[in-house]
């Protein structure tokens, strides 16, 4: 630091004028205090704060540089004179080839995440997933409770029963029959709903709706007035906050799955009362199949087959 004589000078008048009698001289560190300038040893030692950028490695700039002569590449070689693509096993049969996977790959299998009950709860505990909504794959995923959602969703399953004590309404693409009766009996709700990659992918954007399709909105009187008004509004509010439409299944495995009850499908409400969720087979004791006229014994009356079904 540069010499203080003028500040010294300065304070020294300044208390001979008011106290020529019993002067005494300021402490040292009030001295920075009375000035009002700065010194310029504060420019000289201005930096940058530590890790704001790095230095660039020079290669191949001569021995001084550390990565001078050969740059990093050793000596001579393929790899020395230029890049080599993965896998490359020079000119022969790549491993991957002759030692590759065997065994037969099943094309149906479905892939989801799972998740337990004792996890949901322990987030809840936390504070992290709010019990009085809906939980959603993307209420699961953005708080961390799953780490990435599989292509086919995910899946409850039933680990830690009895360490749930939050009434929860979970929506997932499948559930254990475990899993569903403790969230039933804590006072929940279970659905399951059919997921597409697609569909995974823009629900965790914000751009399509986690719950509602077209065949999820039940519509108590869809031929009165009211009904059909409830209706077009829904529609025109969801196209107004979502980019894109939740899709529902279309193949007869995810069909006959959702339709199901006990499964807590969301499509079972299309299920009539007394017939099962199976699209090809009739459920036992309920008459024969559609399109075919029955002669009751009693009478010689003809009755008509029950409703048409897809197959």
């Amino acid at each position: 630091m540069p010499p203080r004589l003028q500040l010294l000078s300065r304070a020294t008048a300044a208390t001979a004028l008011s106290q020529p009698s019993s002067y005494q001289p300021l402490a040292p560190f009030l001295y920075p205090c009375l000035a009002n300038h700065r010194c310029a040893s504060i420019l000289a030692s201005l930096s940058d704060v530590k890790g704001a950028y790095n230095k660039k490695i020079r290669v191949g700039r001569g021995p001084s540089s550390g990565y001078g002569k050969t740059a990093g590449r050793g000596t001579k070689g393929q790899k020395a004179h230029g890049k080599v693509p993965v896998g490359f096993n020079g000119g022969q049969t790549p491993d991957w080839v002759v030692n590759g996977t065997r065994g037969e790959h099943q094309h149906f299998s479905t892939e989801m995440s799972p998740i337990n009950l004792n996890r949901i709860q322990f987030w809840i505990n936390a504070n992290r997933l709010d019990p009085s909504q809906p939980i959603t794959l993307k209420e699961l995923s953005a708080s961390r409770c799953i780490h990435g959602v599989r292509k086919d969703g995910v899946k409850l399953l039933g680990r830690g029963k009895e360490e749930l004590t939050s009434p929860v309404n979970i929506i997932v693409s499948r559930a254990s029959a475990e899993a569903i009766a403790a969230v039933e009996k804590v006072g929940g709700t279970v659905t399951t709903r059919y997921y597409t990659d697609f569909a995974i992918k823009k629900i965790k954007k914000g751009e399509m709706d986690p719950i509602h399709s077209l065949q999820s909105r039940i519509v108590l009187a869809p031929e009165s007035d009211e009904g059909a008004e409830a209706a077009a509004d829904a529609l025109v509010e969801e196209k107004k906050r979502y980019k894109f439409r939740l899709p529902d299944p279309t193949s007869r495995k995810h069909l006959e799955y959702y339709r199901d009850s006990a499964k807590r499908g969301y499509l079972s409400h299309m299920v009539a009362e007394g017939h099962g969720p199976s699209l090809f087979f009739r459920t036992p004791g309920m008459g024969s199949r559609s399109g075919k006229k029955v002669v009751k014994k009693t009478g010689g009356q003809v009755a008509s087959g029950s409703d048409n079904r897809l197959w």
